[in-house]
């Protein structure tokens, strides 16, 4: 089945850098585009970046320039590089891909931005 498995994440002082990784299995992980969302307390879950699997990548606004979403389709892996870090960037965050009309989720891994 498919599984998606996190890492990563923690506390880090604004400016501080993070990166996240999502171990994905049960499925063609390189034919799959790949997703990386977020929830903040009291705010609906946004996307915050996407890589397709022919390597195109897109940011919501708030990230463009510090965060950078890659993937190694050897390891069935997806990354976020997250750099510049604010307060604002605390959230929840969590890896997603969509398979033949179901949506699988990560396990979900907190991020914190505090000083």
């Amino acid at each position: 089945q498919v599984q998606l498995m996190q890492s990563g994440g923690g506390l880090v002082q604004p400016g501080g850098s993070l990166r996240l990784s999502c171990a994905a299995s049960g499925f063609t992980f390189s034919i799959s585009d790949m997703n990386w969302y977020r929830q903040a307390p009291g705010k609906q879950r946004e996307l915050v970046a996407t890589i397709t699997s022919g390597g195109r990548e897109n940011y919501v606004d708030s990230v463009k320039g510090r965060f950078t979403i890659s993937r190694d389709n050897v390891k069935s892996t997806v990354y976020l590089q997250m750099n510049s870090l604010k307060p604002e960037d605390t959230a929840v965050y969590y890896c997603y891909v969509a398979r033949r009309g179901f949506g699988y989720w990560g396990q979900g891994t907190q991020v914190t931005v505090s000083s």
